[in-house]
C-alpha cells in the first residue's frame, strides 16, 4: 500500500518487472462482482489494485503485467497505459483461472528472462514492496547461493485455508503445501512472491492439482526439489484478503485511519466536521455531521445526515436524512431516509430508500443499480 518510505538500499529494481494478477470472478463479493472486477473495488474511494500498482511504482518497478480475467475490459479502462503512474502497463489476459503458476505461464513472453515481483491484485498490504525486493537483489549480487524465489509470509491462527510454508532451523524454506489438513507450519502464503527465470521451467513442469489448477506452491517446491535456495521474509504490519465484504470493510478502516485531512468541498455554517475527514472537490454537507475518519467523493452531497466514522462514500453520491458508518458506498449512490446503516457495501447506482415506517439498523450488501426501499 505504499505507506512504507522507500528504503535505500544500492540495488536497483530498474530491469525487475512487476505481475499483478487480477483475474478471478470474485464469487465471494458478489453480487457486487457480478458487474464489476473485485480488484476495483474501492478501498478509501481507491480502487484495490491501484494500491498494489503504487506499491510497485514506489519500488522503483517500471513494467507491469495485469493478468486479467472475464472482467478484462473493466480493468483495462480503469487502468490505462500506466502513464498516469509513470509506468508501462501489459494486460494479459486468461481464458480460464487456473491458478497462480498459470497467469506465470502465460505471462512468459511479457516476463522474458527478468526477475519479477508477482502480486496478488486482491491482497491489501501495510508494508510496502520495496525493502523486500532491494533484500531479494541484495542475496542475488556476488554470492554461490542466490535465491532463485523469495515469497512472504505472515504467522495465522488457521493455516489451513492458505498455502503454509515449512522452514528449516537454519530459515531456509523446505517445504510448501496448499490449504493442508495438517499444517506443518503456522506461517501462511501472503500472495507476495519474487522469482528468477528458473521459475518458468518449474510452471512448465508441475501437473494441475486436484482442483485442476497450476499451484504456485507446487512450482515453488518444484525449485526446492531442484536444489534452488527459496528465501522468505515475514510480514511487517497487517495483511487483509479483501475477497470478502467484512474484511473489505476492516481494510477500509485500516486505510481510512491513514488519511490527512483535507476539505475541498463545502461545508456549511450548520454542519460539523471531526476528526479526521477527506472532502473531495464538489462535495457538499448541508447540516450534517461527519464523524471521521471518513472519505467523501467528489460531487457527492451530504444532508440531514450523519457520516461515520469508518465510512468511504463515493463520487455523485446523495445521502439524505440517514446516518451511516463502518460502510462503503460506491460511485452514484443514492441512501434516503434510513436510520442506521452499518457495516455495509453498497455498489454502483443503488438507490436505497425507507418507507413511511422508516427502518431499524441496517447491515447490506448491494450490486450495482440495485433498488430497495426498507
Amino acid at each position: 500500500m505504499a505507506f512504507s518510505t522507500q528504503w535505500a538500499g544500492a540495488a536497483t529494481l530498474s530491469d525487475v518487472k512487476g505481475l499483478i494478477l487480477s483475474g478471478g470472478a470474485g464469487t465471494r463479493l458478489r453480487p457486487i462482482t457480478h458487474t464489476s472486477a473485485k480488484q476495483l473495488v474501492p478501498i478509501a474511494n481507491k480502487p484495490i489494485l491501484f494500491y498494489g500498482i503504487e506499491d510497485m511504482v514506489a519500488a522503483g518497478i517500471t513494467e507491469i503485467g495485469i493478468v486479467t480475467g472475464d472482467t478484462g475490459p473493466d480493468v483495462e479502462a480503469a487502468v490505462g497505459d500506466g502513464s498516469r503512474w509513470g509506468v508501462n502497463i501489459t494486460f494479459i489476459p486468461q481464458d480460464e483461472p487456473l491458478g497462480l503458476a498459470h497467469c506465470v505461464l502465460i505471462a512468459a513472453d511479457f516476463l522474458g528472462d527478468d526477475d519479477f515481483v508477482m502480486y496478488l491484485g486482491d491482497n491489501m498490504l501495510e508494508q510496502g514492496l520495496d525493502r523486500f525486493c532491494h533484500q531479494f537483489l541484495a542475496e542475488r549480487s556476488g554470492t554461490d547461493e542466490a535465491p532463485a524465489a523469495q515469497i512472504l509470509l505472515a504467522k495465522v491462527e488457521d493455516p489451513r485455508a492458505f498455502g503454509v510454508a515449512e522452514v528449516d532451523a537454519t530459515g531456509a524454506v523446505v517445504g510448501l503445501v496448499e490449504k493442508p489438513e495438517v499444517p506443518p507450519s503456522d506461517l501462511a502464503l501472503v500472495g507476495v512472491y519474487l522469482f528468477d527465470k528458473s521459475i518458468h521451467e518449474a510452471v512448465r513442469t508441475i501437473e494441475p492439482s486436484e482442483r485442476g489448477e497450476l499451484e504456485i506452491t507446487d512450482a515453488i517446491q518444484w525449485l526446492i526439489d531442484a536444489g534452488k535456495r527459496v528465501r522468505h521474509e515475514i510480514l511487517d504490519g497487517w495483511w487483509i484478503d479483501t475477497g470478502k465484504k467484512d474484511p473489505l470493510l476492516a481494510c477500509n478502516r485500516l486505510v481510512l485511519d491513514t488519511l490527512a485531512s483535507r476539505i475541498d468541498g463545502t461545508v456549511d455554517d450548520e454542519s460539523v466536521v471531526e476528526g479526521r475527514v477527506v472532502i473531495e472537490e464538489g462535495a457538499e454537507i448541508v447540516r450534517s455531521r461527519v464523524r471521521g475518519p471518513v472519505i467523501i467523493g467528489r460531487g457527492t452531497r451530504i444532508v440531514d445526515s450523519v457520516v461515520g466514522p469508518y465510512s468511504s462514500i463515493s463520487e455523485g453520491c446523495s445521502l439524505t436524512r440517514t446516518e451511516i458508518d463502518h460502510s462503503v458506498v460506491l460511485e452514484g449512490s443514492t441512501i434516503t431516509g434510513i436510520p442506521r446503516v452499518t457495516d455495509s457495501l453498497i455498489g454502483r447506482w443503488v438507490e436505497v430508500g425507507a418507507s413511511d415506517a422508516g427502518a431499524p439498523s441496517t447491515r447490506l450488501l448491494l450490486g450495482d443499480h440495485s433498488l430497495l426501499e426498507l
